[in-house]
């Protein structure tokens, strides 16, 4: 499942990402922010273990160097500096809609197979996805 793979490898490029955001947040938002940022890394982290375990249950071996990870990402590192809150929250959101969209790319290819536990996994995140966008939405607005 190549898209799986690409997947796991944005996992881990969002989560170096969401801790640069984290760390270089800056503005009258700031630790509401951070905060979330944090929230947020947590649960790519958490994501992250369980895709390669979807793919070590499925007999393949999960990608584990950043070169790899590099090489079949979708998500683009960014440089350190100063970021604004709004700047934040814009980049989160394109990020997890990103992953929404493949999240359900993979989801729907599970259920076509009838990997139930691969859908259910699936439908986790995108559930979490759709929540926080809609938190991101929320604050943006004000």
């Amino acid at each position: 499942m190549k898209n799986l793979q690409t997947y796991l490898s944005n996992l881990l490029i969002w989560n170096v990402k969401l801790h640069n955001y984290h760390w270089n947040v800056v503005g009258k938002q700031f630790m509401s922010v951070h905060t979330f940022t944090e929230e947020v890394y947590d649960n790519v982290f958490e994501q992250y273990d369980t895709v390669a375990e979807l793919l070590k249950m499925r007999g393949e071996t999960p990608l584990v160097t950043v070169k790899d990870y590099l090489a079949h990402a979708t998500i683009d590192e960014v440089s350190a500096k100063d970021f604004g809150v709004e700047e934040v929250l814009k980049a989160v959101h394109s990020e997890m809609n990103l992953m929404k969209d493949l999240a359900y790319a993979i989801r729907n290819e599970a259920d076509e197979k009838n990997d139930a536990t691969m859908v259910a996994a699936f439908e986790d995140f995108i559930a979490y996805y759709e929540k926080q966008l809609w938190f991101i939405q929320s604050i943006l607005k004000g």
